[in-house]
């Protein structure tokens, strides 16, 4: 749980850290957009290029990134796997009973894989170089033009922000419970998978109720010193758009066509 990143910033001077996060927000719906362009190897490496020379540029470590992306290993494993086993056509390279592997599968697979480990990439390099203040902030600002139909921008970046913020709350909870567990002799690791599950019920009850409470001490904090939502309110952090965010946006929509006149034919 020390390698989970969600929700975590770290803090520094590069020059994606200094882009505006709605620059940043908004380069991330372009990437999740256009990843789905990149179905051949060319497509692919450019994808892959463009991310780690982002990941350098933020002067975080590589090994943070695929430290970070070790708990999400089983979901991307099953995932793959489940498109080999299940997607048909090409040529047949195995069959058992029932199971049939063939290339067009593998193929598939193959870019599910990178897909997950491009978004997996992308969206932490966003919440590593930017804080979850200045991320509710940026959600805020691009869904204010939505309240002409009611949508509540301000209630919306508010919990985006109080649930960034206490991910690692809640993370450093569970190890403490978990600690607590195992030293009055719980094993979560022994017995078939219906046991492992029921051994959890003892980490979620207590968990449950930590949450509870600090959702509640939270919102008396908020009442005491006045908080009666966004209406009225000032900002002590103001977000500037520079020429900088304007030249990412450019470069993000360059490579979506450079994707799409590159990528396939179905």
């Amino acid at each position: 749980m020390d390698k989970l990143i969600l929700g975590r910033y770290i803090p520094g001077n590069s020059i994606i850290h200094r882009l505006d996060p709605r620059s940043k927000l908004i380069a991330m719906m372009i990437y999740i957009i256009i990843i789905f362009w990149a179905n051949n190897f060319v497509t692919n490496a450019i994808m892959f290029t463009l991310t780690i020379i982002a990941v350098l540029l933020s002067q975080v470590k590589l090994s943070f990134f695929l430290n970070g992306l070790k708990p999400m290993i089983g979901i991307i494993l099953f995932t793959t796997i489940f498109q080999i086993l299940f997607t048909q056509g090409g040529q047949v390279l195995f069959q058992f009973w029932i199971i049939k592997i063939t290339s067009f599968g593998l193929s598939q697979a193959l870019l599910i894989f990178m897909r997950f480990i491009l978004i997996i990439f992308f969206s932490t390099l966003l919440t590593l170089t930017t804080t979850p203040l200045n991320l509710s902030d940026a959600v805020e600002s691009l869904l204010k033009p939505l309240k002409i139909i009611k949508v509540p921008a301000h209630e919306i970046g508010l919990m985006l922000s109080l649930s960034l913020r206490f991910v690692p709350t809640l993370m450093d909870d569970t190890t403490r419970i978990m600690n607590a567990q195992k030293a009055r002799g719980v094993d979560f690791g022994e017995g078939h998978l219906i046991q492992r599950v029921k051994s959890i019920i003892p980490i979620l009850i207590p968990l449950f109720a930590s949450s509870f409470k600090r959702a509640d001490a939270l919102a008396i904090a908020m009442e005491s010193r006045g908080y009666k939502g966004g209406e009225g309110r000032t900002k002590f952090r103001i977000l500037k758009w520079t020429f900088k965010d304007w030249l990412v946006i450019i470069l993000m929509i360059l490579l979506g066509l450079v994707l799409f006149f590159l990528k396939s034919p179905k």
